[in-house]
């Protein structure tokens, strides 16, 4: 085999290898085609490292939706600026259009157990004594014609966790304010 040969398969069998099956990133819903069922408790738990946000309500599963964060670590939000995605418990405050990511819905962080988290971490010298803990941790969608970004697994937020446009237009008319968000690793 010539050497360009020898290229050209090396080349191709690095491309199979350094990216993930895109067709499996594409929305799944609940095989029943059931609508949400708003009544009881609706939740989200999204799962970072199967980059992953999932929707429930009193019935069980009803959709997964993938999604992306900020820093390509995956690890807890330790403070102010290190682009990581918190985790923990956290609620939709705040639903409102979005200029530049179509939609967002602000969560509540940091909470008690954020800060809890924060001033330990403090104590123990892990971040410096003069860091902030942050703020302004939401779900939105992709800057406008970006949506490849969450095909390509592209953390690039600054810790929030982006959907593709469709689907957090799709999860702004699901979701009320006041639902609760599990977010883990």
């Amino acid at each position: 085999m010539g050497t360009k040969k020898i290229f050209l398969f090396s080349l191709l069998a690095l491309s199979l290898f350094s990216f993930r099956d895109t067709n499996s990133r594409n929305v799944k819903k609940n095989i029943f085609h059931r609508t949400l069922n708003t009544e009881g408790d609706v939740y989200v738990i999204i799962v970072k490292s199967d980059y992953e946000l999932k929707v429930y309500d009193k019935e069980g599963w009803y959709a997964t939706y993938p999604v992306v964060f900020g820093s390509k670590s995956l690890e807890d939000k330790m403070l102010e600026g290190d682009r990581k995605t918190p985790e923990g418990l956290y609620h939709i405050v705040i639903k409102k259009p979005d200029a530049k990511w179509d939609k967002m819905m602000l969560l509540d962080y940091p909470t008690k157990a954020d800060y809890d988290k924060f001033k330990l971490r403090k104590a123990q010298g892990l971040i410096p004594k003069n860091a902030k803990i942050g703020n302004g941790i939401g779900i939105h969608g992709t800057w406008n014609h970006d949506d490849m970004a969450i095909d390509l697994y592209q953390n690039w937020t600054n810790g929030c966790i982006s959907l593709k446009r469709e689907d957090v237009e799709e999860l702004y008319d699901l979701l009320p304010i006041g639902t609760k968000v599990i977010i883990q690793k």
